[in-house]
């Protein structure tokens, strides 16, 4: 059996011997919650003490561990370690003798925690696990030895007092009537603007608003000084924000009806974790009340990641290590600031601050600038930074810019915003000299949602006079999207990466690379050979493994096949 370390009757078990053990085990212990209890090692001490078994008489000894929580059940665990990992591996620390309680297991190198039939159960032997659990629990009830109980993780609540920030508390302390509530009619109780601060609580500098009337004997009282912490507050408010004008009551029911639940929650873990308790039980009152029908507030909860600092710690003011947004703005514009903490990784992945990769995005960003620069709107002709006019066929474009609008459309719907900051920076990559005015506003959408402020920009020079904000969102039209297309730009990006990496093998830079291929692929590698040569950073000559007069020092043409060309550097 294993006693929480916080057992409020702990020290009533530890024998005098064994007394420098469990002071020695108590002092090395840090703290014990239920949230970080899987993640410690299971450490333990014995007591010195043994409890009985009620049904065989069995001594069985009594160990103070940190992986009992004190608060939970009894603050007492009847430890089962044939049958259960956590047991088992402390058993197996302590030597503690392991017994089998149900069959089909190995328990000399595991614990068993599948189902079988007791053995070693006495009356029960021979019995299924499962249905025998409600014969055995009446059979203890019978015996006065146990029963069946429900245990609750949901603690009671805690209304944390702060000072100032909160919600007042309604109540006033009178010397004759003693604590007493603020009438109805007098309700809210406002914070008061003329307070001081750094001399205490704030609310209780001012005395007009702490010295009030008892609300009973009218005689002299004075107000709660303290407030509630602002959860209370955010507990509500997205009800509120169905009906915020509304100065009767806290909200239509009407209303309330109309626009709740909230579709999507989102937030960080630390604080959605107290808020979505709070507001949970806020919704399931007011439910119970009548003021509202549904029973969950949230659909759905999405847990964004915690930012670090360069230091590789979460930002924070006692760190020291945050970044001013106001100084990003100014040096990089804060489109750039979103676009670069949107694309280093997933949204529920914490993500490191650094200036090498807000840099980069603020290149993008400016290559965008440059791309619309020269651009003469009635033309639609455009500057490419990127890509040449191997791969500016109007198919091809059309083919690129909706298979893009469908992925991001995807990814942006299931929170894989990095995913989708890639495929536009793909896009806009790709967008050729030439391109239709349809093209450069659908992409421009979708680019607006990462960066608001450079798309209106780029969006009124396009010679709209109304928001892009305003506008609808792109849908793919799916029979413009072409698979050979994709599958051509793959093979092209492949080819280059292939020479980028041979680059880098044989530290060569501005080579000249020759590339062997299949008939069939000969085509698309001439087609796109600047393209190559652009991303890669080398001179291309395509040759076909037939071509008698090929150079082909090395024989890289032998082991070609479609699809994965010979490249031979020098």
């Amino acid at each position: 059996m294993v006693v929480s370390l916080q057992h409020t009757r702990l020290m009533e078990l530890i024998t005098k011997e064994q007394k420098k053990e469990v002071d020695k085990f108590l002092k090395k212990l840090k703290s014990t919650s239920e949230k970080d209890t899987e993640d410690l090692e299971k450490e333990g001490v014995f007591t010195g003490s043994y409890a009985i078994n009620p049904i065989n008489g069995e001594k069985i000894p009594v160990y103070a561990g940190n992986f009992v929580i004190a608060d939970y059940g009894s603050g007492m665990v009847m430890g089962v370690p044939a049958h259960d990992n956590r047991d088992f591996d402390f058993a197996k620390k302590y030597k503690i003798p392991i017994k089998e309680v149900i069959s089909g297991g190995n328990i000399k190198e595991r614990a068993y925690t599948g189902d079988g039939n007791l053995v070693n159960s006495d009356k029960f032997n021979g019995r299924n696990n499962r249905e025998v659990i409600d014969e055995i629990t009446k059979f203890l009830k019978k015996k006065k030895l146990g029963k069946k109980t429900i245990e609750y993780k949901l603690r009671d609540w805690l209304v944390s007092r702060q000072r100032y920030w909160g919600t007042p508390i309604p109540i006033v302390y009178c010397d004759k009537c003693g604590i007493v509530p603020v009438a109805e009619k007098d309700l809210p109780v406002k914070l008061p603007m003329n307070v001081k601060f750094g001399k205490g609580n704030p609310l209780a500098t001012n005395e007009k608003f702490v010295n009030v009337k008892c609300p009973k004997c009218k005689g002299n009282a004075k107000r709660e000084t303290d407030t509630m912490d602002t959860f209370f507050d955010s507990s509500w408010y997205y009800m509120r924000y169905c009906d915020n004008k509304n100065k009767k009551q806290a909200f239509d029911k009407k209303k309330i009806d109309y626009w709740m639940p909230v579709d999507q929650y989102i937030g960080g873990a630390e604080h959605a974790c107290l808020h979505l308790l709070y507001s949970r039980f806020f919704t399931k009152a007011l439910r119970d009340m009548g003021f509202v029908k549904f029973d969950e507030p949230f659909t759905k909860l999405f847990n964004q990641g915690m930012l670090h600092g360069e230091d590789g710690r979460v930002m924070s003011k006692s760190y020291g290590n945050g970044v001013s947004p106001d100084e990003v703005s100014e040096k990089y514009g804060i489109d750039t600031a979103r676009l670069f903490l949107m694309s280093i990784a997933s949204p529920d992945k914490d993500i490191e601050w650094s200036k090498k990769g807000i840099e980069g995005s603020s290149k993008f960003i400016n290559k965008i600038f440059n791309y619309f620069e020269n651009m003469k709107i009635n033309k639609s002709k455009v500057r490419s930074s990127a890509y040449p006019k191997a791969l500016n066929a109007g198919a091809k474009v059309e083919s690129k810019l909706n298979s893009t609008i469908k992925d991001v459309t995807n990814y942006i719907e299931n929170f894989k915003y990095n995913l989708a900051i890639i495929k536009i920076r793909e896009l806009f990559n790709y967008l050729p000299d030439k391109v239709s005015k349809d093209v450069l506003e659908k992409s421009l959408k979708l680019l607006y949602v990462f960066c608001p402020h450079i798309t209106e920009e780029l969006w009124e020079e396009l010679g709209h006079k109304k928001f892009i904000s305003l506008e609808k969102w792109p849908i793919a039209d799916e029979k413009k999207i072409n698979e050979k297309f994709e599958k051509e730009e793959q093979f092209v990006k492949k080819v280059a990466e292939d020479i980028i990496n041979i680059k880098n093998i044989i530290n060569k830079k501005n080579p000249i690379a020759y590339v062997y291929t299949v008939p069939q692929d000969l085509s698309v590698i001439k087609e796109n050979k600047e393209t190559i040569s652009t991303i890669s950073g080398a001179t291309i000559i395509p040759y076909a493994v037939n071509d008698k007069d090929k150079y082909d020092p090395e024989n890289k043409s032998k082991k070609v096949k479609p699809g994965r060309p010979g490249i031979y550097l020098e």
